[in-house]
């Protein structure tokens, strides 16, 4: 009998929360915009039925402006994937590596896209390391 091949496939995503708060709004606007920002990552993944998992990946930016919160944005992307022919910790690594690489793009549109209706400039997120992230 033939080893089965890793396969990696991608089902949905999706986006499960959009938060956004802009607790100085309209003063905000009123002065010179620049925040100090804080941007914190996680990802949680667990097993559906099968060989399907859900990864989320959640990213929260929060913007200070003269010691006070100026904007929150919290997104958590989800993602149901096939994943087949590996385990242990190349299971793990796809689930806390591959698959999150594969929802950033889409979180970060989330993230930008919430900034713009809150009539702020978009954060343009950098490519983030999930590898290192992975590794604590």
């Amino acid at each position: 009998m033939a080893a089965e091949q890793a396969q990696i496939g991608l089902h949905r995503i999706y986006l499960k929360d959009l938060s956004f708060e802009s607790p100085m709004a309209p003063e905000l606007f009123r002065g010179e915009f620049r925040p100090e920002i804080k941007v914190d990552v996680s990802v949680h993944n667990k097993s559906l039925e099968n060989s399907l998992y859900e990864v989320t990946l959640e990213i929260t930016a929060t913007g200070m402006q003269s010691g006070k919160k100026a904007f929150v944005v919290e997104v958590e992307q989800g993602g149901i994937f096939q994943i087949q022919g590996i385990s242990g910790d190349q299971l793990n690594h796809a689930l806390r590596v591959f698959c999150p690489n594969v929802l950033f793009p889409y979180a970060r549109q989330a993230v930008d896209s919430a900034m713009s209706q809150g009539s702020l400039p978009s954060l343009m997120l950098p490519p983030f390391n999930f590898d290192a992230l992975a590794r604590g």
